[in-house]
Order: C-alpha cells, then structure tokens, then sequence
C-alpha cells in the first residue's frame, strides 16, 4: 500500500506546509487493511488518532516507466474509499524525519466496501469525499483540489518502483482532520467516511 501525503492544497495549507513540488510518498504494511465497518484500534501509548478520508485506487496492470500520465489510466483497475487513519504523536513526535510509525498500526486501514471499476467513474477528478465522527462532520471536499491527480500519481511512482496488480494507491486526504483544534477520537467514538458514488464505511474505536 503506497500512501501520498499533503496531496490537496488545502489540507497542506492546515498543516503549516508549502503544497510540496513533488508527490510525498510513504508505505502502509498489509495488516492495516481491514474491511470498511471492522472495528479500528486504538494503539498502545496513542494520545492523537485521527480519521483521513481518501480515495484509493487500485492498479490492474503493471506500472513501470510510464512515458506520460496520460497512459496511466490505463494501469487502473478500480477505485475504492479508504480511510488513513494516523496516529499524530507517532508520525510528528517519534517519527526520525519520516511517517511510518504514525501510520503502520495494524487496522489502520479500512478499504471498501466496494472496488468501483475504473471505467465506471465518469471523472476522478471530480468526486466529493466527506467524514464524520460521531455525527459531526468533519471533512467536505472534493478531488479536484488534488495538487496531483490520480494520473501524474501513477505516472511518478512508476518511475520509482514498479507498481503491480493489486498495489493499491491512497491518494491523499482533504481538510478538516484534528491536526487543526478539533476533538480528537476516543474509545467508543464512531467514524464514518464516504467517497461520492463508492460508497461508505463506518467504524467504532477501541483500546488495545
């Protein structure tokens, strides 16, 4: 699973950061992909999870060298809603210069509930995503504030490594997560997620 990060302008900007010139990159481990209404965890020694509504995209053939993005495409198979849940003290505090610890927690990846084929979005530039935590909500956005779209996505990281069947792509979250003053999540809360025309996930938090 490779994710992007600070991929909308918009949430690069709630974050103190300049848009980045280049697509940021960072890898999630299998064992954070759950199903989209499992219960997530809460890590050992977490005081900041947070919720990062994204739309995921999953390649169907495989990536390497691409000439331009225009041939991207072409390497998707589908699209689904995905949700990058994050702990911020890891990923800010503990993280050496990188993101991974605040990102690697197992369950900290629900993906579905559907795989959309990709022929079957009219415009992936162009899709609302929104996010919610116990009602309330918390990110309204859509895919056009993409500083990267899902092509010139596909089109850098294939000249980086090759991206095979099955290789899934987050592409980024928008604005509205708690690294801005908003009540971070507890046990018991309740995300709830949704990508326009993919559908939606619901999950409660626990401690472990």
């Amino acid at each position: 699973m490779v994710c992007i990060g600070q991929n909308y302008a918009a949430h690069a900007a709630e974050s103190g950061s300049e848009p980045p010139a280049r697509p940021i990159i960072f890898l999630k481990p299998p064992n954070t992909v759950v199903g989209p209404h499992d219960q997530v965890d809460i890590p050992r020694g977490s005081t900041k999870t947070d919720w990062e509504v994204e739309l995921a995209v999953v390649i169907g053939r495989t990536a390497r060298y691409l000439d331009n993005p225009q041939q991207a495409l072409q390497h998707v198979a589908g699209c689904a809603v995905s949700n990058d849940v994050s702990e911020r003290t890891f990923q800010l505090e503990h993280s050496g210069g990188q993101w991974s610890k605040g990102k690697s927690c197992a369950t900290f990846n629900p993906l579905g509930p559907y795989l959309v084929p990709a022929d079957e979005v009219p415009d992936l530039q162009n899709l609302r995503l929104r996010s919610s935590v116990n009602g309330e909500p918390r990110q309204d956005s859509r895919t056009a504030d993409m500083i990267f779209s899902v092509a010139q996505l596909v089109h850098d990281l294939s000249h980086y490594m090759v991206l095979d069947p099955g290789d899934i792509i987050n592409t980024g979250t928008p604005q509205g997560v708690a690294l801005r003053p908003l009540p971070l999540p507890a046990p018991g809360d309740v995300m709830e997620i949704e990508i326009e025309g993919l559908g939606r996930q619901r999950q409660t938090l626990r401690s472990v």
